[in-house]
């Protein structure tokens, strides 16, 4: 289940569904009306122009369908759908959901050529961070992937365990280490494919046998990938960007635990279609900890001390006094990151996690939530990031695509920032025109005057024409002229570098300054080319503007 690849994702395409659709029939022509409403909205950023309905199977039937939010014989709302709509915190929902899925089942059949499937895979990942304190994401990626049934979870350990004694004699030389790892287990999982040359993919009419594993080394590592970000989902599990790793947040080890002794591991109901939909879409099972209200009590007792837990108190009462307690604490967290970030506490770190940005487990959630911390010790005004953040206050997932990444309030203007680790031509398609419009947006609600600028590793030649563009047409839906500045990541370095160096606190004044100058550009520029080299001097220096 690789779609959507952050589950967040899928809640305001969800409510879109249901909200146009509901009752209807889920075929061809629906799927296509759907990505044409779909594609008219802010949170949308995809493309699925040449094949719609497949886009639209592709977005619903997988997540939607397959963790049990929806219906499409005919197009519903499961209860499990209600809740995730409806829930102050998802958090709960989603866990409930993806302890569930299963393979087999009877949305997910195995062909005779597949692996013996017998496993709810979200479960047994689970015990595979709980039995080994932290999972790599290589070891996620190369083993835990092939924990197609459960009764092979012992075996699957040991291959990690292995895995980690001969790693650590391979220091210096970890990526050949871990690719030839990845090469041997792949050779054994496609072996019979390999015997009868069956090497033949999809996307290609190359059949030889290189090709063939590279293929499912990444469709491999796309599952991993979407398995960590349904898993932080859950509210369970802490992540090291740095170190690539999967542990259990302390305070939720309890939770999983209960999970694990008392959640059955074999699928169920596999040839009972009806009874497996009633049991998938019942937004009250499994039984969770927190279903129980001596255990709430027990929890907020132990990390809120003192607090007063009314007598006769109900269990949603007393979990909405815990949420509250827990979303009291995130404030006071993200306060004091905000006041070592202002007085240039982590100046280095945020430098060095630019400079790694490559390497970490989820760089575009990293890049945005990096910059929401580079554009609060950069200068004054009130930063707001629209990335959500876990119960810890770290990084959970990027901001939906509705809003821009990054809002700066600096009382007579404002700045939105964008980021974006996407390159080529589908960092325009895909960018290019949501920046404008959510600059717009804003431009529109506040009758402030407004900038926004647009940051990635490199920027594309199709952006930089079209933001140049932009300084000299007025259009009303992007509130007037819409002044965009794009900058490659390390001139926004180079200024963050600048604000650190100077001798002086820089003000808001300086950002406008650096804005006014762009616009100054645009209308002095023979064309693109000119302006965009023209800025990249002007960030150089942008503290001396005058």
């Amino acid at each position: 289940m690789t779609s959507p690849r952050t589950p967040d994702k899928m809640i305001p395409e969800i409510d879109l569904l249901i909200k146009n659709f509901d009752g209807q029939n889920w075929n061809k022509a629906n799927q296509t009306a759907f990505m044409d409403i779909l594609a008219q909205e802010d949170f949308y950023h995809g493309l699925g122009k040449n094949e719609p309905d497949f886009s639209a199977r592709d977005r619903i039937n997988r997540g939607p369908k397959a963790l049990g939010f929806v219906g499409l014989s005919p197009i519903s709302l499961f209860d499990a759908g209600k809740a995730l709509l409806k829930a102050k915190r998802k958090e709960e929902v989603f866990l409930r959901q993806l302890l569930k899925f299963q393979i087999p089942s009877p949305y997910h059949k195995p062909t005779k050529m597949a692996a013996k499937f017998c496993v709810k895979p979200y479960l047994e990942m689970l015990r595979l961070i709980r039995e080994l304190g932290t999972l790599g994401f290589d070891e996620l990626h190369i083993f835990g992937m092939q924990l197609t049934d459960w009764h092979k979870f012992n075996q699957i350990l040991k291959k990690i365990l292995r895995f980690r004694e001969e790693k650590a004699k391979h220091k210096g030389r970890y990526e050949i280490f871990k690719e030839g790892c990845l090469q041997k287990e792949l050779k054994k999982i496609y072996s019979n494919e390999i015997a009868q040359g069956l090497t033949k993919t999809r996307e290609s009419q190359d059949q030889g046998v290189t090709k063939f594993l590279r293929t499912k080394g990444r469709n491999m590592r796309d599952y991993a990938d979407a398995c960590y970000r349904y898993l932080r989902a859950t509210g369970l599990i802490n992540v090291s960007h740095v170190g690539k790793t999967l542990s259990i947040i302390p305070d939720r080890i309890k939770d999983v635990d209960y999970i694990l002794k008392n959640i059955n591991r074999n699928p169920v109901f596999v040839d009972e279609e009806q009874n497996y939909l009633n049991y998938l879409g019942d937004a009250e099972l499994p039984i969770l900890l927190t279903d129980n209200i001596e255990a709430i009590q027990t929890r907020i007792q132990t990390e809120f001390p003192g607090t007063f837990i009314p007598e006769g108190i109900s269990l949603m009462q007393l979990k909405d006094l815990l949420y509250d307690l827990i979303d009291e604490r995130k404030a006071k967290e993200l306060e004091k990151q905000v006041d070592d970030i202002k007085n240039f506490k982590f100046y280095k770190e945020i430098q060095d996690t630019y400079n790694q940005l490559n390497s970490l487990l989820d760089a575009p959630l990293m890049l945005e939530w990096n910059t929401w911390r580079a554009m609060t010790m950069l200068d004054g005004g009130s930063i707001k990031p629209n990335l959500r953040f876990d119960d810890s206050g770290e990084p959970l997932s990027t901001a939906l695509g509705n809003m821009p990444d990054i809002e700066c309030d600096y009382g007579n203007f404002f700045l939105t920032v964008e980021v974006t680790t996407m390159s080529g031509q589908r960092q325009f398609e895909t960018e290019g025109e949501s920046v404008a419009r959510h600059l717009g947006k804003i431009k529109n609600s506040t009758g402030k005057p407004g900038y926004c600028l647009f940051i990635a590793p490199q920027i594309n030649e199709a952006c930089k024409a079209y933001f140049f563009s932009l300084y000299k047409t007025n259009i009303s839906f992007y509130g007037g002229i819409a002044e965009i500045v794009p900058l490659p990541l390390r001139s926004f370095q180079k200024m963050i570098e600048a604000s650190h160096a100077a001798a002086y606190k820089p003000e808001p004044s300086h950002v406008k300054r650096f804005f006014e100058k762009s616009k100054e550009l645009a209308h002095t520029c023979q064309d693109e080319v000119e302006w965009f080299d023209s800025l990249l001097k002007e960030a150089d220096n942008w503290l001396e503007i005058q």
